[in-house]
């Protein structure tokens, strides 16, 4: 079995210009070889928790990782693509944006860019991460509720798409548009308000979301039209009815109000001026077990059935999925540190909590986590179930990963893995308690029936810790003042 190096070689070579053919078009990463289904992905993920504690990644001076299964990533992504080149016409042009924020990784943006996938940025830092991974521009997509002129000048200087979220910030670009060229394609953030699901807070097309502009509000959307017809630049129209918790009838039914406005504006227009939708994405994800479901494919099938003229080749489209691409490909696996009981209730004290798992520990309700018991030395864990919870090393009693979870009894010395974390988990650190940022490692085949590892991030240290706290300042406030 290849030892872990700790090199962080992932293949990819120079930023700007590796694995991409001729033309700017991503080429195949080399990292792991091509992409492959012959193992399911709990099968690689039992392999590499056991490769993760006999090669020393985790341990006892290393007791918390996160790791990736670079195989199950790419898997994903050819399945989103093919789900689409499934249901359009041929030729349609078709841009699916990871949204960064979902794991806002340079090493993964890098492995999906290689994989044919963009990226959709909301912030300076998500437009950093994307361009450091060479991201081009063409593939780039820019949507926030707040972009200040700096961020919208950067776009445009850049030939970024851009969406703009409302009447006042159009009216931002309008001036930049008319004091510089730009190559950017321009679109304007719609809310169809169909609706919510059963997770609030990622409704994003309820009567009262803060993005886009209220189809349904008196007026809007005779001055949607007219903002389209009073700028003929203005060629996209962008909708995100929410992600996980959303019916994916719902999704589809905010997609076709969407399609619906865009027919209208091209009509009122007598041309096509709307030659692009972006749909948004936010495919909820099934955190109950191993399985896909819902699938890429169940969606672009549902998707042509409600809105079949979205799929002739008279629109070019743009998706921006993010959490349904990572999760399932991602493990945080922690160390036992102590194994005790309270009130007759078995307690598995380890390093995964609240620092990585700040919404389930805060909402488990709405984000539970499956967690999965390996022994001393990475294997699978038997044995009779046993109620129990799993806690997390952050000081307050509701640092809880699992609550009378029923699972092989965690002892001193095993390890915990919560599942399913590839999206927004160890790549969102809460630096509660001053817990340092886990290492994040990739993991593929060796070639010779063993498991490598590749740096993603190496763990924080405690002097990037003092630093990230001021600690060059330590004497501003007693001595500058």
């Amino acid at each position: 079995m290849a030892a872990y190096t700790g090199t962080g070689d992932t293949g990819a070579g120079d930023a700007d210009t590796a694995g991409e053919t001729p033309d700017g078009t991503p080429d195949r990463c080399p990292g792991f070889g091509p992409p492959h289904a012959a193992t399911d992905g709990g099968a690689r993920r039992d392999e590499a928790v056991r490769a993760a504690v006999e090669q020393g990644l985790v341990g006892s001076t290393t007791p918390i990782v996160g790791l990736l299964d670079i195989t199950g990533i790419r898997d994903s992504a050819a399945a989103l693509r093919a789900a689409f080149d499934a249901v359009a016409a041929p030729g349609t042009h078709v841009l699916h944006a990871f949204a960064v924020k979902a794991t806002p990784l340079v090493p993964v943006l890098r492995l999906l860019h290689r994989e044919g996938i963009g990226a959709e940025v909301a912030s300076p830092g998500e437009l950093a991460l994307a361009r450091a991974a060479g991201v081009p521009p063409a593939r780039t997509v820019l949507d926030s509720p707040a972009k200040t002129p700096a961020e919208l000048r950067e776009a445009l200087a850049l030939g970024i798409a851009v969406n703009a979220d409302n009447p006042q910030e159009l009216y931002r670009i309008d001036a930049l548009v008319n004091s510089a060229a730009t190559r950017s394609p321009l679109g304007l953030r719609v809310n169809p308000q169909v609706g919510g699901g059963s997770i609030e807070a990622l409704s994003t097309a309820t009567a009262t979301s803060k993005f886009g502009v209220a189809l349904r509000d008196e007026g809007a959307r005779e001055w949607v039209v007219r903002a389209y017809l009073d700028r003929p630049w203005l060629t996209r129209l962008h909708a995100h009815s929410g992600s996980q918790g959303m019916p994916l009838e719902l999704m589809a039914r905010g997609v076709a109000e969407t399609y619906g406005l865009a027919e209208e504006i091209n009509a009122r227009a007598g041309r096509r001026q709307i030659d692009t939708i972006d749909m948004g994405g936010g495919l909820p994800v099934n955190f109950g077990s191993d399985a896909h479901a819902p699938t890429y494919a169940e969606y672009a099938r549902l998707l042509a059935a409600t809105v079949p003229g979205l799929f002739d080749g008279r629109y070019g489209l743009v998706t921006e999925f993010g959490r349904s691409l990572l999760a399932k490909h991602g493990v945080v696996l922690a160390r036992v540190e102590y194994a005790k009981s309270a009130g007759g209730r078995a307690i598995a004290v380890t390093h995964a909590g609240v620092q990585v798992a700040a919404r389930t520990v805060y909402a488990p309700g709405s984000w539970p986590l499956r967690v999965a018991a390996y022994d001393t030395k990475g294997r699978p864990k038997a044995g009779p179930n046993v109620v129990q919870d799993v806690a997390g090393p952050a000081c307050f009693a509701g640092d809880l990963l699992a609550e009378g979870r029923s699972m092989p009894l965690l002892e001193q010395g095993d390890y915990a893995a919560a599942l399913d974390t590839g999206a927004y988990y160890f790549a969102h650190h809460y630096s509660y308690n001053s817990l340092a940022r886990p290492g994040i490692y990739g993991f593929g085949p060796d070639g010779e029936g063993g498991v490598r590892f590749a740096t993603v991030r190496a763990a924080q240290t405690l002097d990037e810790i003092v630093a990230e706290s001021g600690g060059a300042h330590a004497e501003s406030l007693t001595r500058t003042l």
